[in-house]
């Protein structure tokens, strides 16, 4: 009887020690939600520089099918990170991390030729601009939105070799009309430290576009020299903006 009560006594102060581990107070996260077209994948170089600098790096495998669901999906890897976090949005994924990022445990936020859509605004509006769609998005009879093929790497990644863009044409992940369609409920950099990267040349989301929107969210600018495809073809220059949000809020 007085093993079991040992034992019992014993579990009951082993989560509270778990959760005052200094080591996973101190832990330092970033989270990246991936944009269009490309997947979590094309992450990996800037994930490789992050983590060998001791940051606990996840990227979120975003379908872009709705976007409540990309929301929700950020949030639950959100969750499961032990200490602070900066969260990261390429592309459509700005818009995911402007709604998904409100809780106290994200610091800061970081824009890498994404969105940053107001309250009410939606991907589409913001993507299409005052000259329409881009001509390289197609959508297919279902709704979801393609890049074309053949315009993929002088529209895209024209800073890739053809051999890399030409594969990330064939393999990329559609978006759906129902995630761009739909106007943000929230506006995260409202209340918390954003930092953003302009690829300057970008064809995708044009950058007098990101200017504007990096902007009104008063966030600290970097300009890249670079496709929509910047974190692929600059990725220590990325992963540098990245490193300064965590060193200035973690």
């Amino acid at each position: 009887m007085k093993t079991l009560v040992a034992a019992i006594a014993a579990g009951a102060f082993a989560l509270p020690a778990l959760a005052a581990n200094p080591a996973a107070a101190a832990t330092k996260n970033i989270v990246i939600v991936p944009g269009e077209f490309i997947d979590a994948s094309g992450w990996h170089v800037v994930h490789d520089i992050l983590s060998q600098k001791g940051y606990h790096v996840t990227v979120v495998p975003a379908a872009h099918a709705t976007f409540e669901g990309d929301v929700a999906l950020a949030r639950r890897v959100l969750f499961q990170q032990f200490g602070n976090v900066v969260l990261v949005g390429n592309g459509i994924g700005g818009a995911v991390i402007g709604n998904a990022g409100g809780g106290a445990k994200v610091k800061a936020l970081v824009y890498v030729a994404a969105l940053a859509p107001e309250v009410g605004e939606s991907p589409l509006q913001l993507l299409r601009g005052p000259d329409g769609m881009p001509a390289p998005i197609e959508a297919d009879f279902a709704g979801y939105h393609w890049a074309d093929r053949a315009r993929f790497h002088d529209d895209f990644a024209a800073d890739l070799t053809p051999n890399r863009a030409n594969f990330l044409a064939a393999s990329q992940t559609p978006v759906g009309l129902a995630f761009l369609g739909t106007p943000s409920s929230a506006a995260v950099w409202h209340a918390k430290p954003s930092y953003a990267v302009v690829a300057t040349e970008d064809r995708i989301l044009a950058p007098h576009t990101q200017r504007m929107m990096y902007r009104r969210a008063r966030a600290q600018i970097v300009e890249i020299r670079g496709s929509h495809a910047v974190h692929m073809s600059r990725p220590e220059d990325v992963a540098q903006v990245i490193e300064r949000a965590a060193r200035d809020t973690l």
